[in-house]
């Protein structure tokens, strides 16, 4: 009897997929590793809370460990490290491999932006003696979770003269903060009425900035007035200038430990910078690699990748044919042997929304990096649907490395979805994977993620530049 039990758990263990929580997986040693990682992770996220702040933190954090822009008709040689800013608001960093170019790369790719509420141009107004920016929202939000919180304001402002100027009011200990206020419970009976995704209107999310009237002036407009001299006198900004301005208000909270086991982190941008920093930290580690080695954080992927910084566009293309050019061989020819991993979250089974997941094949936080075969719509609707080779070669290399991982879908079938920037990778003809960290309240102010899977997260980007 005691025979055929064992022979039966031998089966057992050969046969089935039986996913284990990552704590039971990782050695002490290695959870050590994974919190001083994570804390690293924080501090990126609070000084990265827009595209253009995640671009200046990435070449600070490059530029330390050796790596210099790489510029056009620039030699390359095995080790090289090199990076290629777009724009400021996205950047390419590469380490030349052994082998030459037309033996394909190994590329991670990421995005830098986030949901949040873009300034309008014509932003700033008064009404009822307090003062407004009136808001354009950027991204999948839902509306009614940016009320009734602290915001910061960030971004940039091109003057009339040309210069520029780099705001950031909110995140540091005796700013002001800035919100969006929403009705009280009492005076709230039609609102409550509507559909969630109704209560709020887009043209609600106005952000209080001001109420003190500019003194000894009898005009209209005497809190705007005072407001537009506060911003004229730090920085020199006139009510033109928010014609060329990029400013957007973010959540004013840093990164923080969630639960009492710190087990999790809890902050604004998760999506997708959780990514984008394993990519870009596990690009930094590595020794010079067999193929060359590269790392892609592009922007405006939550609003279709489209524009001169987007997946879309031709920067990519341009960089890599560059590094191709260098060697003499052709972009097409490193395309068709290379292989991306587009490093992007997904969302992690919520029991307090059980309905919306099918739990055979969802994520769950502290089991690993997660890979996903589609991503898409109902019918797969905008998915590249990645092929069992492209898996099989990524299942090998988590395997090998004894990485914790798992594979999911987001959300029931005819739930919703999502997209990602690997369509636009694999319409190059580059053999991509859809792979990332599981979180809770995606979208929200304050998304949650398991510290476990953000190591695991940067340990398999780690794995694929290596491969």
């Amino acid at each position: 009897m005691a025979e055929e039990k064992k022979i039966a758990q031998e089966k057992r263990d050969l046969l089935l997929l039986n996913r284990k929580n990552g704590y039971d997986c990782l050695s002490d040693k290695k959870i050590h590793k994974m919190y001083e990682y994570c804390e690293g992770y924080k501090q990126f996220l609070d000084e990265g809370k827009t595209e253009r702040e995640c671009v200046s933190k990435a070449v600070q954090m490059a530029e330390a460990r050796g790596f210099r822009p790489y510029h056009r008709g620039d030699s390359i040689q095995a080790g090289d490290k090199l990076y290629r800013v777009n724009r400021n608001k996205g950047v390419m960093l590469a380490v030349i491999g052994e082998e030459t170019m037309d033996k394909g790369s190994r590329i991670c790719a990421a995005h830098l932006d986030s949901p949040r509420l873009d300034l309008k141009q014509k932003t700033l107004y008064e009404d009822k003696e307090l003062a407004y920016f009136k808001t354009h929202y950027y991204g999948g939000v839902r509306k009614y979770q940016w009320v009734s919180i602290p915001l910061e304001l960030r971004g940039i402002v091109i003057l009339k003269d040309g210069s520029s100027r780099t705001i950031s009011i909110g995140g540091a200990e005796n700013d002001p903060v800035f919100t969006v206020s929403d009705l009280l419970p009492h005076l709230a009976a039609e609102q409550s009425k509507k559909p969630l995704g109704e209560a709020i209107a887009a043209e609600q999310l106005n952000l209080l900035v001001g109420s003190r009237p500019f003194k000894d002036d009898e005009g209209a407009e005497r809190v705007k007035l005072a407001i537009l001299d506060l911003l004229f006198e730090k920085y020199g900004m006139i009510e033109e200038d928010f014609l060329s301005a990029e400013l957007m208000a973010v959540p004013a909270m840093n990164a923080k430990d969630v639960g009492l086991d710190r087990s999790m982190i809890g902050a604004y941008g998760h999506d997708d910078r959780v990514c984008a920093y394993a990519s870009l930290q596990a690009l930094l580690d590595i020794q010079t690699p067999k193929h060359t080695a590269v790392c892609m954080l592009a922007d405006k992927e939550e609003v279709g990748s489209m524009g001169v910084t987007g997946m879309k566009s031709m920067a990519f293309d341009t960089f890599m044919s560059d590094l191709c050019d260098a060697q003499n061989l052709p972009l097409r020819a490193c395309f068709e042997k290379s292989y991306c991993l587009s490093a992007d979250v997904t969302a992690a089974f919520d029991p307090n929304y059980p309905e919306v997941f099918e739990r055979n094949n969802s994520a769950y936080l502290n089991y690993g990096i997660c890979m996903s075969k589609y991503t898409g719509s109902r019918g797969k609707s905008g998915a590249s649907d990645a092929s069992a080779e492209v898996i099989a070669f990524m299942r090998k290399i988590l395997n090998d490395n004894q990485i914790v991982w798992q594979t999911a879908e987001l959300g029931k079938t005819d739930q919703g979805g999502g997209g990602t920037v690997a369509a636009y990778l694999a319409d190059r003809d580059i053999d991509t994977l859809d792979a990332g960290v599981p979180v809770l309240s995606m979208h929200s102010p304050f998304e949650v993620v398991s510290k476990l899977d953000c190591y695991m997260a940067y340990e398999a980007s780690v794995a694929v530049y290596g491969s």
